[in-house]
């Protein structure tokens, strides 16, 4: 069997996911493209994910490829998570992992109406309300009016109905209508179309799919989705382990190992001697990209690309750079190898909070890429629900 080394892996960081200086890439589809999606789950990391990764891309480029050229598009996919992706992925995850997503939703919102008293049949009562906001938002047709979840649940009178969820202490009852769009984003009836607040805050104006595609949204076959969705993983993350791929996709063990066998992958040995998987052309190994130094934000796609990081993150780091629910804060990184996390002072200027000690060219390339971002950032500060335990001044061993 072939072996990729931790040292490729590290060096592929460098190449594929566009951290090296000299492999920058141009503007923001093409950075999503080479990262597979970008995680949305908070609006900046779109933009600071696409800064890391270009030179003279502006905010300004990043809203341009989301909202009027809509090469991007934001889609609940994997895990439940809001990702960006590249127009052309979405059928492929609107037939899988978007779909399983959607399934999941729909069960436990519809045990939620029964509970409640709303509907003896949770299901149908679902299916009659989400029909009801998919026929009122298509009514503005394309260019119409921005419907946001506030005006959508004053003008659909379904979507105010009390529901409750969770159990014991942390239960509580709400109006459905998050709980609604949430599904219908997932079945890709709706999408998060332009944003009704500054580019750090979400506030989606919710649009018909078709509309914003400007043609309808045909989902792949569930088989070739999942297929289509590992391909490109492994082409930015491979090689990578069945957990890492089952983790990532928020899939079963028995669709990912059908998905492996479809793309073809190949096995390889890793240090740590588990079995990682490539793509059939990808077992040579990789140039050396040369010294790098990068700064990603909360939750970017390399920092949970893979489920196991021991050969990029040393594990007494989790702590001080995770959320107990695995959500990475900020990550400052060296060759592959994150070293510590990045803030921001008062004024919107850039930091490097390091757990190890890089070396004098190193600690001066992440001042580099710290004064840089600086720049980029021009005074805005950004925010984290998940800001670790690092970002929060915590510094012990």
């Amino acid at each position: 069997m072939h072996r990729l080394s931790d040292d490729e892996r590290r060096r592929r960081i460098g190449r594929r996911h566009a951290l090296s200086p000299g492999h920058r890439l141009d503007d923001p589809v093409a950075v999503t493209r080479a990262m597979t999606v970008l995680h949305a789950t908070e609006p900046p990391t779109v933009h600071l994910a696409v800064a890391a990764r270009t030179t003279g891309v502006s905010v300004a480029d990043v809203e341009a490829a989301l909202y009027d050229d809509r090469s991007l598009v934001k889609q609940l996919a994997m895990r439940r998570t809001l990702f960006v992706f590249p127009r052309d992925l979405l059928p492929a995850a609107w037939g899988s992992a978007s779909a399983r997503v959607a399934g999941t939703e729909l069960k436990r919102l519809a045990g939620d109406v029964e509970r409640a008293g709303v509907a003896a049949d949770g299901v149908a009562w679902l299916e009659d309300a989400a029909r009801a906001v998919v026929e009122h938002v298509a009514a503005q047709g394309a260019g119409g009016r921005a419907l946001d979840a506030r005006t959508l649940r004053l003008e659909v009178p379904v979507l105010q109905t009390p529901v409750g969820q969770g159990a014991g202490a942390w239960s509580q009852t709400a109006p459905v209508a998050s709980r609604v769009l949430t599904l219908l984003g997932a079945r890709g009836d709706l999408v998060r179309g332009r944003n009704g607040g500054h580019w750090r805050i979400s506030r989606p104006q919710w649009t018909a799919m078709s509309d914003w595609l400007g043609s309808p949204a045909a989902p792949a076959d569930e088989r070739e989705g999942y297929a289509e969705l590992v391909r490109r993983w492994l082409a930015t993350f491979g090689p990578g382990t069945e957990t890492d791929v089952v983790w990532w996709l928020g899939a079963t063990k028995t669709a990912v190992r059908r998905a492996l066998a479809d793309v073809g992958a190949v096995e390889v040995a890793l240090d740590d001697g588990a079995t990682g998987f490539v793509l059939p052309e990808d077992t040579d190994e990789t140039p050396d990209p040369g010294p790098w130094a990068a700064l990603l934000p909360t939750l970017d796609p390399t920092v949970m690309g893979w489920k196991q990081r021991d050969f990029y993150l040393d594990p007494a780091d989790v702590p001080f750079l995770f959320d107990t629910n695995g959500n990475a804060g900020t990550t400052a990184w060296v060759d592959g190898r994150v070293v510590g996390c990045w803030v921001q002072d008062a004024d919107g200027t850039v930091r490097v909070v390091l757990r190890h000690d890089v070396g004098a060219e190193a600690a001066a390339a992440l001042d580099a890429e710290a004064a840089r971002l600086t720049t980029w950032l021009a005074g805005e500060v950004v925010g984290s629900v998940y800001a670790s335990r690092l970002m929060k001044g915590e510094r012990l061993p």
